[in-house]
């Protein structure tokens, strides 16, 4: 439960931006056209569903167009309003900067509950929504193009991709208005596990700096580090997924919104997320034990804990309990401003949300080049690549038979080097080394100036430069 005297999503965001800018030498003028949003499109629209119509209230904010096209989700949920579409449209500026994705931000949302409606009438309200979007240049892939988020997934990118189709015709990049669509309808391999894979990646970055890891107090590799995971939605389940089955890592706890479920010996991730899927709670799931009050075990004793659902659920009510060496902000603003504060003055290390959860916009990136290049990925050299790699493998093993060594490159070795990558091997290293690239600025900032205190500043940091830099060159 947060606080009375908790700064709103919007202003913890300003509060950090505030914060970074304090440490930079941007004129007044530049450093306000960064901070605002530069546009909020609200409309209401009607549709006729089970005998009478009903009106829906949607946004779509645009916040910078340093670069263009510009990006960010849609989410449905019934507390989606203007402050919270303009605070995550700015995180998605920043976001972008920082991983270097040639976007300005945005996002959009409707007021909805998706559980209330059917499939059918969903789709009647997503393409009026989309309609209302698309006539105005709302979405269209050379100045707008939103992804999932919160309540959608590849079906309503589907269907927006088709509404704009049925309106533009001949456009022959329409296809490239929006991403995270299914694979057979112009989608990409890998968006949909992107943001969760990309939280992964995020960690493998941080344990591979030695300095992060000893102002975090840990130590080693990710094997066997417990790890308390906040949400196990599309972001959460993939997150702990890889980590528990690729890494090694111990999932403690798994917090939802009816309960939790806890065993220090570790949780199975898929056979969690199965019966959620089956039973639609985690409620009777058997072989652990089950905390009514799941927001208690964000206080859990961990190495890392990944909140990946609602923004403030970390927040002054509860951040002095909390026990964890290391968050990383799956989510976007889990931590408010408050409690920011709180965490990092004991010593816990925050990973932030723009770069933590940018795992999404990358691949969406890689989508959106695929659409407009009109091919896949791996498609033009992939056989290429195979043949040149058997060129050696032939004379590796002709070199051993005519000096007599008898020796055989073994199985493995020879299956995994003769194949070529494919669509999601290309997708998956673009990532990885996005996100790398992305940690390591960040870093040299955190722990190259002695005014620059953690991560979050560091990003700011980062983003704010090079979104300055993109103003500059425009002539402002």
């Amino acid at each position: 439960m947060q606080s009375s005297n908790e700064p709103s999503f919007r202003e913890s965001v300003d509060i950090m931006f505030n914060r970074a800018v304090a440490l930079m030498d941007l004129p007044p003028g530049l450093e306000e056209k960064i901070r605002v949003c530069n546009a909020t499109y609200t409309v209401r629209f009607g549709v006729r569903l089970r005998g009478k119509i009903q009106t829906f209230t949607g946004y779509r904010s645009v916040h910078s167009e340093h670069m263009e096209p510009v990006k960010g989700g849609i989410r449905y949920s019934l507390g989606v309003n203007q402050n919270e579409v303009e605070a995550l449209a700015a995180l998605m500026t920043y976001k972008c900067s920082l991983v270097e994705a040639p976007f300005g931000g945005s996002k959009g949302g409707l007021c909805i509950d998706p559980r209330e409606y059917d499939d059918h009438e969903l789709e009647l309200i997503t393409r009026r929504f989309a309609y209302e979007l698309i006539k105005r240049d709302m979405i269209n892939p050379a100045q707008n193009v939103p992804a999932p988020d919160m309540g959608t997934g590849e079906r309503e990118m589907a269907w927006i991709a088709d509404q704009y189709k049925r309106m533009n015709t001949t456009d022959i990049n329409g296809v490239a208005c929006v991403t995270g669509k299914p694979t057979n309808a112009g989608g990409i391999q890998g968006r949909t596990e992107a943001t969760g894979r990309g939280v992964q990646y995020a960690l493998h970055a941080f344990f591979r700096d030695p300095q992060g890891l000893e102002k975090a107090g840990l130590s080693g590799k990710l094997k066997d580090k417990r790890i308390v995971v906040q949400g196990l939605g599309n972001v959460g389940y993939h997150a702990a997924k890889f980590l528990s089955e690729e890494d090694g890592c111990k999932i403690t706890a798994i917090i939802e919104r009816d309960g939790a479920l806890h065993d220090e010996g570790g949780l199975d991730v898929q056979a969690v997320y199965d019966w959620i899927g089956k039973h639609g709670t985690i409620t009777g799931y058997p072989n652990s034990k089950l905390e009514k009050d799941g927001a208690k075990l964000l206080e859990l004793d961990c190495d890392i804990l990944i909140p990946a659902a609602l923004e403030g659920v970390i927040n002054l009510s509860n951040a002095d309990r909390i026990k964890a060496a290391l968050i990383i902000e799956a989510a976007n603003g889990p931590v408010t401003a408050g409690a920011d504060e709180i965490l990092r003055d004991k010593g816990c290390v925050i990973v932030p949300d723009m770069y933590a959860n940018a795992g999404g916009v990358t691949v969406s990136y890689f989508e959106w080049v695929k659409n407009l290049s009109h091919i896949r990925f791996g498609r033009m050299q992939r056989r290429q690549e195979e043949s040149r790699h058997q060129l050696v493998v032939d004379e590796l093993e002709r070199l051993s038979a005519d000096s007599g060594i008898g020796w055989q490159l073994s199985p493995d070795f020879k299956e995994k080097y003769l194949r070529g990558a494919g669509e999601l091997e290309l997708v998956r290293s673009g990532l990885d080394d996005t996100m790398s690239t992305a940690y390591q600025s960040m870093a040299d900032v955190w722990h190259g100036r002695d005014d620059v205190k953690d991560l979050r500043t560091a990003a700011y940091l980062v983003s704010i430069t090079k979104v300055a830099a993109s103003y500059r060159a425009k002539g402002l």
